[in-house]
């Protein structure tokens, strides 16, 4: 990954030292000589001698030296906020899949010259230098990499916001392939420093429950009515706004005990007794994501989700206080948005503190609450709206729980009034489902304890409404909105591909940086020919960089003149990667027939992580790779046809990526997929979609014309009508290249070596029901991909439609979406820093 050589005019011609000069960072250089910030971190934090630094050494010292830089301005906004006491906004999340951080923060300061002065000087290459920094995995995908494009978008545009998570230290696992199977291995990003943190321990919260822990045989055991008490550590990361005058915060928790062991119990000799607090409270934050097919890793998933919100909570009301205002003006102060239902928790856990803390009433707390607590849906998938066992809640937390009760005795109260005898309803909406054992519903707990409900794409929050909470709307119509996601332009494009950023840039100005409405004043330029055949450059110099990676990474050689056609997400079966695969065959069928068809040559990418307790990802992953393997085994398709799995996807591989892909595959089941963010990436960088009308792809196709999309499949309207008849043996009868797919992989062609393997895909496809209607669309796929193909061989007609689909993706910036937030639910306005 290369950091943009865009010019802007707020560095246009100035010096580095110029540029240094704005952050009030004293008169110290950045580098050249024994008092510039870079080589006093070589000397004093790294104590190396300049012959012996390896490019760790110097990614942290330069990562340190431009924390150095930006910190009085970090300080600065703080400061700024509390003397003006403004209302604040704290951003809930167990996930914050951040990607690299040094190139970002270069870029969003303006400190690009000073940057390339700096490897000048020192003869270093500054990619060596950026790949030194681990890709922390602290998200699983498009959650957590929302919440990282929010907190940018917050920052630049000036509002005061936070963004609170964990800090795990192993992130998402790292993934392998061995022998066509996806290996987990740990993702230890902590195992060398973290320039850019800083630990507050002077900050710490305590965390009660309501148990302790003990090991006893080797176990860790629940000590029941035996209460506890977690330490919460804080630590802060900057987030930089665009131009670097806010620098906003993203503080992660970890756990820790209030004393390090039992003495006592150590020097008895029980040495692993002894440290069983501590072991319980590392083990709280030390991994994303705990194996949640087992009921330990469900408990240790509740117990996390827990620990965030009582950490937050307390440290904003901490805040809250210290500003010396009073408990009415909470809603006036603060706002929390909790990032889909794992922050729920936040709902009780307020109540709590109003009522024990602050002593207020009832009422009063109660409404308080609701108008402090905003809630985002980030699914259609009901075993996503998760439910916690009564149990946990008794064990735990009970004060909550019997707060929980309350909320829903009066809830449903409430309920009986405005609908009475209505007893079915009563069931349906309440808080507590019934069965063995009782479960609390954390997503309408949240939709009844906070003032607003909103859905990520206007298809989603339509499909919330009426398939899956209706009664809610019902109750509440006032409370659901839409907030159709956005990604942050400065990372995924200004960033990620410089070739194309200078195009833009010299076709209109840089106002898109920062309001990226402004690629609209493309639109127009669609017959410039020179501008076209500079997209087409761009979109070349990107692929032959990509190219030139893999080859270095993993060994697999692409063609550059192939089509790259790409489906990056997490491996689902909704989101159907394996309709995806299952085309391929079918080309791949074509040709063994007829090795002169004629047919643009083609490279298949595919990336993600399939959860490790899926195992049909998993298998899905692996039918891909033997699928792979069989391709370039065969002669009679060399050359025309190629598929490649990128594995360990990550922000880092998203940015090199998404910039060289022609064709960006959105095909999820129609209904099931909630917004997607990766189709306004590919958008923004001048791909083609080929994709259902699902997600937020439906808004991204009206806004570039759905003639410049491909568009293929069933509606999600028409998904819901066909369960009751449709038959996947249909189309496995009446489907001639369907039928030779499915023949193919039943007779074992892409596993001669497993034979049987990719069974469990067939009866899924043909005797379990297709659930996912792989095969309904399948032929609607196919005549898409004939349009795509038929419109690539005339380049100039493709470059007019990429440059439709660039102009047209100003809408889907997070800029406008946080702006969204800020008016209509958070009710926040920009606190300008000095």
């Amino acid at each position: 990954m290369k950091t943009t050589k865009v010019t802007t005019e707020a560095n246009n011609g100035l010096s580095p030292q110029t540029l240094l000069a704005r952050f009030n960072c004293g008169p110290v250089k950045f580098t050249g000589g024994d008092n510039a910030l870079y080589e006093r971190h070589l000397t004093f934090d790294q104590v190396i001698p300049p012959e012996k630094v390896t490019p760790r050494d110097s990614f942290e010292a330069v990562a340190r030296s431009v924390r150095d830089v930006l910190s009085q301005r970090w300080l600065k906004t703080e400061e700024t906020y509390q003397r003006q006491n403004t209302k604040r906004v704290y951003y809930l999340s167990l996930e914050f899949l951040m990607g690299r951080a040094l190139a970002n923060n270069i870029t969003n300061l303006m400190l690009d010259p000073v940057w390339s002065h700096f490897c000048k000087r020192h003869m270093l290459d500054p990619l060596e230098i950026l790949e030194q920094e681990p890709d922390a995995g602290l998200g699983n995908g498009g959650l957590g990499r929302l919440a990282a494009c929010f907190l940018d978008s917050i920052a630049t545009l000036g509002i005061p916001g936070m963004g609170s998570g964990l800090r795990y230290e192993y992130g998402i696992f790292k993934q392998s392939i061995r022998d066509g199977w996806q290996r987990e291995q740990p993702d230890h990003w902590l195992a060398r420093p973290d320039p850019w943190e800083v630990a507050r321990p002077e900050e710490t919260v305590e965390v009660r429950l309501a148990c302790s822990f003990e090991i006893k045989g080797g176990a860790l055991r629940v000590v029941h009515d035996r209460p506890s008490t977690l330490i919460g550590v804080p630590y802060d990361r900057p987030v930089i706004g665009y131009g670097g005058k806010t620098i906003n915060t993203l503080r992660l928790w970890a756990a820790a005990t209030p004393h390090y062991f039992d003495f006592q119990e150590f020097s008895s000799g029980d040495f692993v007794g002894a440290l069983a607090e501590t072991l319980t409270a590392e083990t709280i934050t030390r991994v994303l994501y705990p194996d949640d097919s087992t009921t330990e890793g469900k408990g240790l998933r509740f117990l996390q989700q827990y620990f965030l919100v009582a950490c937050t909570l307390a440290d904003a009301i901490r805040r809250f206080r210290a500003a010396g205002n009073q408990w009415s003006a909470l809603p006036d102060k603060v706002a929390m948005q909790l990032n889909d239902t794992h922050p729920t928790l936040a709902v009780p856990e307020l109540m709590r503190i109003l009522l024990e803390d602050a002593k207020l009433g009832w009422d009063e707390a109660w409404d308080l609450t609701q108008r402090t607590l905003a809630y985002t849906n980030h699914t259609l998938l009901p075993e996503a709206l998760e439910k916690w066992p009564l149990p946990w809640f008794q064990m735990l937390l009970p004060r909550q729980l019997d707060i929980i009760y309350e909320i829903n005795r009066r809830f449903l109260d409430d309920v009986r009034k405005r609908f009475p005898g209505d007893d079915a309803r009563v069931t349906r909406v309440s808080l507590i489902e019934e069965g063995t054992p009782k479960k609390v519903r954390m997503a309408q707990l949240a939709i009844v304890g906070c003032h607003s409900t909103n859905g990520v794409a206007a298809i989603h929050s339509e499909l919330l409404k009426q398939a899956v909470v209706p009664d809610f709307a019902a109750l509440f119509p006032e409370r659901f909105n839409n907030k159709t996601n956005g990604v942050t332009q400065r990372r995924f494009l200004l960033l990620a591909n410089p070739p194309l950023a200078r195009v833009i840039t010299e076709a209109i100005g840089d106002g898109w940086i920062t309001d990226l409405s402004k690629l609209e004043q493309l639109k127009p330029l669609g017959t410039d020919n020179a501008l076209l055949a500079a997209v087409r450059k761009a979109k070349r110099e990107a692929k032959n960089q990509f190219a030139a990676w893999l080859k270095s990474a993993t060994g697999q050689v692409v063609d550059p003149e192939a089509i790259f056609d790409t489906q990056i997400k997490r491996i689902h079966e909704y989101k159907r990667q394996l309709l995806n695969a299952l085309h391929i065959v079918v080309l791949y069928n074509r040709l063994r027939r007829d090795p002169r068809l004629s047919m643009r040559s083609r490279t298949f990418f595919f990336a993600g992580k399939a959860a490790p307790a899926y195992h049909f990802a998993k298998l899905v992953i692996k039918f891909i790779n033997n699928l792979a393997g069989t391709i370039d085994g065969d002669p009679a398709v060399s050359g025309r046809l190629k598929v490649v799995f990128v594995p360990d996807y990550c922000v880092s591989i998203a940015e090199r990526l998404i910039p060289a892909s022609d064709v960006s595959e959105q095909i999820s089941t129609a209904g099931y997929e909630a917004s997607g963010t990766s189709n306004m990436k590919f958008m923004m960088n001048g791909a083609l979609t080929i994709g259902t009308r699902d997600g937020a792809t439906i808004e991204l196709a009206e806004a570039a014309g759905e003639e410049n999309f491909f568009l293929f499949g069933l509606s999600a309207e028409e998904v819901a009508k066909s369960r009751g008849f449709y038959n996947p043996h249909w189309h496995y009868e009446n489907e001639p290249e369907t039928r030779a797919a499915l023949d193919l992989i039943g007779g074992n062609h892409f596993s001669q070596n497993e034979p049987g393997v990719f069974a469990p895909i067939l009866d899924t496809l043909l005797h379990q029901g297709d659930h996912y209607l792989h095969l309904a669309d399948m032929k609607s796929y196919g005549e898409a991909h004939a349009r795509l193909g038929e419109l690539y061989a005339d380049q100039d007609e493709w470059s007019r439609k990429a440059l439709r689909n660039i102009a047209a993706s100003g809408k889907f910036s997070s800029d406008r979406t946080i702006a969204e937030y800020a008016a209509e639910i958070w009710h926040v306005q920009p606190c300008p820093v000095d």
